[in-house]
């Protein structure tokens, strides 16, 4: 089981999220919370089973532009 504060990334993903919290009601439940390569901070829900433990914490971007 999560906690609010762990580093996690999706199973297939290289953005690191920060749990923020929990809905216990829903089969995604798992709220997080991202900051995008412009600075845009997003939230999203995941089920638990998606998600993994950050083994780097740093916050990874996405190229857009193929470089």
């Amino acid at each position: 089981m999560f906690k609010i504060g762990q580093k996690v990334r999706q199973e297939f993903g290289v953005q690191t999220m920060e749990i923020i919290g929990f809905e216990e009601d829903l089969i995604e439940n798992v709220i997080t919370q991202w900051e995008d390569e412009i600075g845009n901070v997003l939230t999203g829900k995941f089920c638990d089973t998606q998600l993994n433990l950050a083994e780097d914490e740093s916050i990874a971007t996405v190229d857009t532009n193929n470089n």
